[in-house]
């Protein structure tokens, strides 16, 4: 049977087309979805799934485990992708400390804590060989007015995947990350609708990635190919950020 990768969030958006182009890899993707079931569906019948999609919101450790238990109860999981997440912008003065609180506290929680929750089910059980790919994000590096929480959040997962690329090194086990800028997918798309212009006029290349753009670099990493490469968090931003 083909190796069989777990891929967070893939009911669109970036985690969509890095299932569908690992499926055209010869991979068999598991799907998981937070919300949209239908879309789910349709990922998991295009990539020649074996298993109907998982849905669950990852902010809690106990769905993370039962996410687990599912794709294991398929077959011996030879990839995890960590692409689920969430973005919600806030000023960081907003004046309720209820909100202030949950808002940190949800992407810590989905951006973060689910990646280190799911990677460490998945160490315990992988084979020599195996591969880890986070997808991260640009703003872990050069931070972003209103966004310190998942600012904060990707910066933390960018730092993971480094320190588990050296750790997991003797095991055989490769770590890798993908740092996309801005992507045409629905949870960017409210922020870039009246500062297009402004967007792509701070991109060399002269517009927005895509989705595929994105899954070329992460299937490239989680590649045979790519294992000499472990610890690196690929730049996917058309130029516009340096670090």
């Amino acid at each position: 049977m083909s190796r069989l990768a777990l891929v967070t969030g893939a009911s669109r958006g970036i985690g969509r087309a890095i299932a569908l182009q690992l499926a055209k890899d010869g991979w068999v993707p598991l799907i998981h979805y937070r919300e949209r079931k239908a879309d789910a569906e349709e990922v998991a019948s295009k990539s020649g799934g074996i298993a109907a999609p998982f849905g669950a919101d990852l902010s809690s450790g106990d769905v993370c485990k039962r996410l687990w238990d599912w794709a294991v109860s398929v077959g011996e999981i030879s990839a995890l992708v960590n692409n689920a997440g969430v973005y919600k912008p806030m000023a960081f003065d907003v004046q309720s400390d209820g909100e202030f609180e949950e808002t940190w506290r949800l992407h810590y929680e989905s951006n973060f804590l689910s990646t280190l929750r799911l990677t460490r089910y998945f160490v315990k059980s992988a084979a020599r060989g195996a591969r880890i790919l986070n997808v991260c994000s640009r703003v872990g590096y050069r931070g972003e007015a209103g966004a310190a929480a998942y600012a904060a959040s990707k910066a933390a997962q960018i730092n993971l995947t480094r320190s588990l690329a050296v750790e997991l090194a003797a095991k055989g086990i490769g770590v890798f990350g993908i740092a996309p800028g801005w992507v045409e997918t629905a949870m960017t798309r409210p922020g870039m609708e009246t500062r297009r212009a402004e967007i792509e006029a701070g991109i060399p290349l002269g517009r927005v990635a895509s989705p595929e753009d994105c899954a070329a670099a992460a299937a490239f990493l989680l590649s045979d190919e790519a294992m000499y490469l472990s610890g690196v968090v690929l730049d996917v931003n058309g130029a516009s950020y340096f670090h």
